[in-house]
């Protein structure tokens, strides 16, 4: 049975174990997992790709040990800032919602995958299948020192997860990709006073941003997501007012929806910019594919029927922004520096389905002030063992 006051008091713990990224060490907190899964017979290991990212690993063994299903939530948070109400890391109670920085995104959560196992192994639960618990670094930072290597070197080899990072009990199974581009362009300098003589790569820069910004991408709609998106998240150019900028770099991010080709993205964007700038260079600082799951799959059915048996209403939902879950396909999500570079690496594993579902409190992540509201945390928790009871293959 899901112990409340054992849930509330292990979240604020977390809460208060700092894993900011940047800053880049989940080590402690992955410690002090490892501590209690030990406390309560499990054994957790912990893998690290670089020093101090640490992930922690549990296997649960079930009757069945040809099958297993992951739950994976992240360890890392965001940077705290500043602007707080309640200190940052003070988990702070009020007004039935426990504040700090992850309480949404993601320890609670985390809380939330720890308090169902320690449950089952209480109440001497068999499941009918191997059940993995992998707590990840890096998640904020793209999961190149997490779940990314957990899987392509084949530590974690699921035949379904679920990513436990998602609010207010929904059950996310589309997503868009994304792709992250840097594009620098060169012009030539002059005097500030005889701008005619020189090629203003700021002015150049601009005149492709208006372009891009009024294109209209082709894809095919869906019901459970907004069309694909541009935003211009940074420019920087020129050295001084008074003279004619020979620089400029900025950086987009498009999200893009299931069946997009990233190729059809990227020369759109090539052939824009050289409308506009004679010499350029994009660079490609990241790219995820959109993600879908047929929503008959049982992941779907047996969550939504979990949160039922609590009278939640669990929504079918899509997501604008990129979580994990596009990990699970075989196609990898890759990082490269150049348009002529870039290819879509196979990785070595099979294509994995997966949703996204979790208990966080809807508009919080990221922000100051963040919190996890504890009705949310405990039906979260409880509809998470619920599913875990009844998940069949």
């Amino acid at each position: 049975m899901i112990n409340k006051n054992r849930l509330i008091k292990l979240t604020q713990k977390l809460i208060s174990i700092k894993s900011e990224n940047p800053g880049g060490d989940e080590h402690q907190i992955a410690l002090f997992l490892k501590g209690y899964f030990g406390r309560i017979g499990l054994k957790a290991r912990i893998y690290e790709f670089k020093h101090r990212r640490s992930n922690l690993v549990v296997w649960l063994k079930g009757e069945n040990t040809g099958r297993s299903l992951l739950i994976s939530p992240h360890l890392d948070t965001v940077p705290a800032g500043k602007n707080w109400r309640f200190p940052a890391f003070g988990a702070v109670i009020r007004n039935n919602r426990i504040y700090g920085r992850g309480a949404s995104d993601c320890k609670g959560n985390l809380a939330a995958g720890v308090e169902s196992i320690n449950s089952l192994i209480e109440d001497n639960v068999t499941l009918g299948y191997n059940l993995i618990f992998a707590a990840t670094a890096d998640e904020e930072a793209g999961s190149g020192w997490g779940l990314v290597p957990l899987l392509s070197k084949g530590i974690l080899k699921p035949e379904s997860a679920v990513i436990l990072d998602a609010s207010e009990f929904d059950i996310i199974v589309t997503q868009k990709g994304l792709i992250h581009l840097k594009i620098k362009v060169q012009g030539k300098k002059a005097h500030g006073a005889y701008p005619r003589q020189g090629e203003n790569a700021i002015d150049q820069a601009i005149d492709a941003i208006k372009e891009m910004e009024k294109f209209r991408f082709r894809y095919q709609p869906s019901p459970l997501l907004k069309g694909p998106t541009l935003n211009l998240g940074t420019i920087h150019g020129g050295d001084k007012v008074n003279i004619v900028s020979d620089w400029c770099e900025f950086e987009l991010d498009l999200r893009l929806l299931p069946g997009m080709p990233e190729r059809y993205i990227l020369n759109t964007v090539k052939d824009i910019v050289k409308k506009h700038a004679p010499k350029f260079k994009i660079e490609i600082t990241a790219i995820q594919r959109p993600y879908e799951i047929d929503r008959g799959h049982p992941l779907v059915g047996c969550l939504v029927r979990a949160a039922k048996d609590f009278k939640i209403k669990a929504r079918v939902a899509g997501s604008e922004g990129a979580t994990v879950a596009t990990l699970f396909q075989k196609k990898a999500c890759v990082i490269r520096d150049s348009l002529s570079d870039f290819y879509t690496k196979t990785r070595r594993i099979r294509d994995i389905p997966a949703v996204a579902f979790g208990l966080a409190s809807a508009g919080c992540a990221h922000v100051s002030d963040e919190y996890v509201n504890i009705n949310n945390l405990f039906y979260g928790t409880k509809v998470l063992e619920r599913f875990l009871k009844i998940y069949k293959f």
